[in-house]
């Protein structure tokens, strides 16, 4: 029997190297360029006993429950209600921007008719996507919208995106709408869970089975040829039975279309040996803030914080990924515009002469897929291999 090849340790990869070695009993070999699996959810506790994020905060939003209920077959997990504020113009506003946020910027008698016309215009509605009130037929709400755009939006947008927000995907714009009511829940999704001993041990669970073996610090574009005359692949010199790659799509094709952008992170750390607490809130964006974007205090993030000393801050600055540098060479979200998603496409095209080749997960779908989807996505997503490969042993 052989090999079936998995590029990537993070949710795609490991979930769908699990599946196809429980489901249909294939040998997976899942080859990871880092030192750890996990990918971008990769966590550890520190020096001072506090579980860090490596690669910036992860929460579990979903309105599925089946995707906690796969969860908690590798992990306990317990509920966590994300909440975020923003300093905005000296002062800390919520986030999302909900009716508070209205009186906090406007002031709370300037806001009385502003909160009864989004009520009339938005009956019913939770959410409401920030375009939507810039766009609006009346002139207070049009004039809030943007207000918040300019003083939020815009500012966050381009330095997290190196563009401005005309440039990008409107996805992207829409992923934080203004709540129509005072709800202090980042994302209103039915069910929010953290991992009780955080995401690696989720991973190692995960990965526990015997028709999985995972090596590290491997690169995988070394190791595998993609014979385009045959549509063959082949790992190490040996055709393969199908590759689940989840790594940057352009470079599966050494960038023969030239190179898909992609942001990354440089995530700088201070430690307080005698504050316990420091942030007033577990996360905080900085929309007009010089170079950075936010900063998360992890020791808030922990379920059972006895064995912590002291706080640690992480602070996100964004830039370009590039993978030769020292810093920010890891791809963590597709930059996506009209120009970038035509180059796509052109990859897509050559990833389609190859019949065992599957693309899987934020990086080689070229999407900014939040966790809920892509685990969700991933579990999908195997039907589309077990189908080939049934096909294929038939």
């Amino acid at each position: 029997m052989k090999e079936i090849i998995v590029v990537g340790c993070g949710f795609s990869g490991s979930i769908l190297g699990r599946k196809l070695a429980e489901d249909l009993n294939r040998q997976v070999v899942i080859l990871e360029k880092r030192s750890h699996i996990g990918g971008n959810m990769f966590d550890e506790l520190d020096e001072h006993g506090i579980l860090i994020q490596r690669y910036g905060p992860h929460f579990l939003n979903t309105n599925n429950y089946a995707i906690i209920r796969f969860l908690e077959q590798y992990t306990n997990l317990f509920p966590h209600f994300t909440k975020l504020l923003s300093y905005i113009d000296g002062q800390y506003v919520r986030l999302p921007f909900n009716f508070l946020t209205v009186q906090q910027l406007v002031g709370a008698e300037n806001s009385e008719i502003l909160l009864k016309k989004l009520r009339r215009n938005f009956k019913g509605r939770d959410r409401v996507p920030i375009l939507e009130l810039v766009d609006h037929t009346d002139s207070d709400i049009s004039a809030y919208g943007t207000l918040l755009f300019e003083k939020a939006y815009r500012t966050y947008t381009s330095k997290m995106w190196g563009i401005q927000p005309e440039q990008i995907d409107k996805y992207v714009l829409e992923r934080v709408p203004m709540a129509m009511n005072y709800d202090e829940r980042y994302l209103n999704k039915d069910f929010q869970y953290l991992p009780t001993q955080g995401f690696t041990r989720l991973f190692e669970n995960m990965l526990n089975h015997p028709n999985i073996k995972v090596r590290l610090s491997t690169d995988a574009l070394k190791l595998l040829d993609l014979e385009e005359s045959t549509g063959t692949i082949y790992f190490e010199g040996r055709p393969v039975d199908c590759l689940v790659y989840t790594g940057a799509i352009d470079e599966l094709f050494q960038k023969k279309y030239g190179a898909l952008p992609y942001r990354s992170l440089d995530i700088r750390y201070e430690y307080y040996e005698n504050l316990n607490h420091v942030l007033p809130s577990e996360i905080i964006s900085y929309p007009q803030a010089p170079g950075y974007t936010r900063s998360t205090e992890y020791r808030k993030l922990m379920l059972d914080d006895s064995g912590a000393h002291g706080s640690v801050v992480a602070t996100e600055y964004p830039l370009e990924y590039n993978p030769n540098s020292t810093v920010g060479n890891t791809p963590y979200y597709p930059v996506n515009t009209e120009e970038s998603d035509a180059v796509y496409r052109m990859y897509l095209t050559e990833a389609e002469k190859f019949k065992s080749l599957f693309l899987c997960g934020r990086l080689a779908e070229f999407k900014y897929y939040n966790m809920d989807i892509c685990i969700e996505h991933a579990l999908q997503y195997f039907e589309n291999i077990k189908s080939y490969l049934e096909h294929e042993d038939s």
